[in-house]
């Protein structure tokens, strides 16, 4: 394939990257409105966004290993066709367990997309100069999709109300499915491995269950029935390990975290995406609520982070091209942490150039963290696997979204608008950890421009 098919594959395979980020950011700048429109409080939005993360989280290994048995591009036009019509069912809802059950139906489709489709980008560039380029891009997508969700968002919920974020990404899905069946080519694993039925309803389990007592348990308190949901979650966690280590094909191989780089790949996606998700949902409650803005102001106000997400990836992708993922996890874990720390002293009438230097400097971290943490987890498996490598690192970042989201709930949740500030202040000491977090991850990535794969057991199992 030459190198404008190969590119024009990539920008088509980034577009479903954009959808599932612009889900994420346009949903949480309309959280407010639909909370006003369906009569619900923080407790209700938190599920809002975390029924469509936790499906999202327990299903993209499965997703990766059906595309790589049944064909990547099938399985990726029938996430986007999924998608679609949950965000229809989404925009139409008329009450909270409608929305919720529809975020579910929506997290199925969207982890058809982003493994998938990075999968399908692994298969048809396969130099790893170029590779470790094409994910700095692919990574500036996602910063894309966060500079226009806060803005088309707050721009469409203060215009056309909240339902309009929903109905935004189907032309967009329209366009996609015609151009990938125009130029994508289908591609699989020529050794495809079954899925693992018991494994996935354990993660399912784990993941589920690790979100339901972070968003319950602050209002419910350590009752019967919340000590029994934490015993579930450890036998989940318990048997999760056992059944891997016991099958010869397990949806995640466990033996694959005695490799450190690409151990500290996965641990950085959890912190980074637990950070981004705090910093989305505090940012939004408190611009809104405590400072009165608009939908569309506020997401004027955190538009810097978007941007310097988007403009730091590719020069991410670059210096993983030239010095390994080091240097800029280096970067990033320095400015996220600077970012946290700008905003402990949050409050009411916190200056908005404060505001917009903390989300600036965030915004950089994001940048550079995401494509080391990408490229690392890629690498460290072969290219036949590579719809398992993508959905390893897509579950670490949507369990550590879901994880941000309950968090940040947990914090607010019972806080008058004059309140939110002091509330928030232990999310923003979190998402300051989360850099001091990175910066140890980069002390485990490796310097080199690649990352030699690890030796987890016989070729012959197909792991």
């Amino acid at each position: 394939m030459d190198t404008a098919r190969r590119w024009t594959v990539l920008a088509i395979c980034s577009t479903s990257l954009f959808l599932v980020g612009l889900d994420t950011t346009i949903v949480n700048v309309a959280l407010p409105s639909i909370g006003a429109g369906l009569h619900v409080g923080t407790r209700g939005l938190e599920w809002t966004v975390d029924a469509y993360t936790l499906v999202l989280a327990s299903l993209l290994i499965s997703s990766g290993a059906l595309a790589d048995r049944f064909g990547r591009r099938r399985i990726f036009q029938i996430g986007l066709v999924v998608f679609a019509l949950a965000s229809v069912a989404c925009a139409a809802a008329p009450s909270l367990g409608w929305l919720v059950a529809a975020r579910v139906v929506q997290g199925v489709g969207g982890s058809m997309l982003s493994p998938v489709a990075l999968a399908i980008v692994v298969s048809v560039i396969t130099d790893p100069k170029e590779r470790a380029q094409a994910i700095g891009v692919w990574a500036a997508i996602f910063g894309a999709s966060m500079a226009a969700g806060p803005v088309a968002g707050g721009a469409l919920v203060s215009a056309l109300g909240w339902r309009s974020v929903f109905w935004v990404s189907v032309p967009l899905i329209a366009a996609v499915l015609a151009l990938t069946a125009l130029y994508v080519p289908e591609s699989r694993s020529p050794q495809p491995r079954p899925v693992d039925v018991p494994g996935q309803v354990l993660l399912v389990a784990l993941v589920g269950g690790s979100v339901a007592l972070l968003i319950e348990a602050p209002h419910a308190g350590w009752t019967a029935p919340v000590s029994v949901c934490l015993s579930a979650v450890t036998l989940a966690a318990a048997g999760f390990v056992v059944t891997s280590l016991r099958r010869r094909s397990p949806l995640i191989d466990v033996r694959l975290f005695r490799h450190a780089p690409f151990t500290a790949a996965v641990l950085g996606a959890v912190v980074l995406f637990a950070g981004l998700n705090l910093t989305l949902l505090l940012s939004t409650l408190y611009l809104q609520h405590t400072r009165g803005l608009s939908p569309a102001a506020a997401g004027l106000v955190t538009l810097p982070m978007a941007l310097a997400a988007t403009v730091c990836a590719p020069l991410s992708g670059y210096l993983v091209g030239r010095a390994g993922p080091r240097p800029p996890l280096l970067l990033a874990g320095v400015f996220v942490l600077a970012g946290g720390l700008c905003l402990l002293t949050l409050s009411d009438d916190t200056a908005l150039p404060v505001l917009l230097l903390a989300f600036l400097l965030l915004g950089v971290g994001i940048g550079f963290a995401n494509t080391p943490i990408t490229n690392t987890a890629v690498a460290a498996l072969p290219p036949s696997r590579a719809g398992v490598a993508g959905g390893i690192t897509s579950t670490a970042r949507q369990f550590g979204a879901a994880l941000g989201i309950a968090v940040a709930g947990g914090l607010v949740a019972s806080s008058s608008p004059a309140g939110l500030p002091a509330a928030s202040r232990p999310g923003w000491l979190l998402v300051a950890t989360c850099g001091a977090v990175l910066l140890a991850v980069a002390k485990l990535s490796p310097t080199l421009r690649t990352t030699p794969q690890p030796t987890t057991r016989p070729a012959t199992s197909h792991a």
